[in-house]
Formats: C-alpha cells, structure tokens, sequence
C-alpha cells in the first residue's frame, strides 16, 4: 500500500448519576458505547457527504440488561427496550459544547430523566435522532449497557453526560 494509512476511533462514553428524590447520589458510572452500523453510516454520510447538515440529537435510557448489537436500529433491536417511565415529555436533547483536541461533551447541559413509577430498572442509555419517547423512527447512533441493573424510584433522577470522542487509531 502506499500513501499514508490512517484509521479513526470514535468512541462515545456515557457518565451516568443518580440521586433519589431527597438529592442524595445513589450511584455513578461511566460506560462507553457501541457505535451501529446506522450511526457510523449517518456520521459518514453527514460529514463527507453533505453540505449542509444539522444535527438534534437525544438520550434515551434503557430497561434493565440491555444487549446492544451494531445491527440495531430504532426499529429493530431485540436485545433492548426503552423506558419511558419518566416526567419529561421526550428523550433529553443531547445539547453539545465546543469541539475540542478532538472530543465534545453534554457536561454544561446534561440530560436528566425525572424518574416517574417506583422499581423501574434502568440498564442503559442510547444517542438517537429522534425525540420520542419509545418512538421506532429516526438513526440510533448507538447505546451502551451499564455493569449492572439499577433500580430507581419515583422522583429519583438520572443524570447522563455524553462525551464523544474521535482520534486517530
């Protein structure tokens, strides 16, 4: 081969806080995300492609266990299923801040999720293209599973910063 030889890894991480209806933190974690074939296809299509393109994107969260596949689109994935037991109208807008040495993050307007029904079991959390809550259209750019199952309660809250990432390989 000759030329320069290159490769990008993008790479998404979702920090993860929740506080129960009192302010007290329950836990956190931060887990990285796998990226569809959707998601990196749209990323392609957007950014090479097209000229003028604008993005709105939104977090969503996930029942418990949930088997993320880079198949997966809003309207077929077996391996998960989204809770929508929540006050908020819609999935949270993913509202980014500047680009910078290669990396954009949600940490100055996170996305909460005001918990609405006791014992909802929450596994994970998703970027998607479309603001419905439990809607089966727009691009699913991809989600990530949490190590383990939690459990939160009426008016406890979820807490999600989204930093994306891409540098060279």
């Amino acid at each position: 081969m000759t030329g320069i030889e290159s490769s990008m890894l993008r790479s998404t991480l979702y920090e993860v806080v929740a506080h129960d209806r009192h302010g007290n933190e329950l836990w956190r974690e931060s887990v990285p995300n796998l990226v569809t074939t959707a998601g990196l296809n749209d990323s392609l299509t957007q950014h090479f492609k097209g000229s003028s393109y604008t993005a709105a994107w939104y977090v969503g969260i996930t029942a418990g266990s949930p088997t993320f596949a880079a198949g997966d689109t809003m309207s077929s994935h077996a391996g998960w299923t989204e809770v929508a037991a929540y006050d908020e109208a819609n999935r949270q807008t993913l509202t980014l801040g500047s680009v910078s040495a290669g990396s954009v993050d949600n940490s100055a307007s996170k996305a909460v999720f005001t918990i609405s029904t006791d014992s909802t079991v929450i596994g994970g959390a998703f970027l998607v293209t479309n603001n419905t809550k439990s809607g089966t259209t727009g691009t699913l750019y991809g989600g990530a599973a949490f190590t383990a199952n939690r459990t939160l309660n009426d008016n406890d809250t979820l807490t999600v910063t989204v930093t994306l990432t891409a540098a060279n390989a």
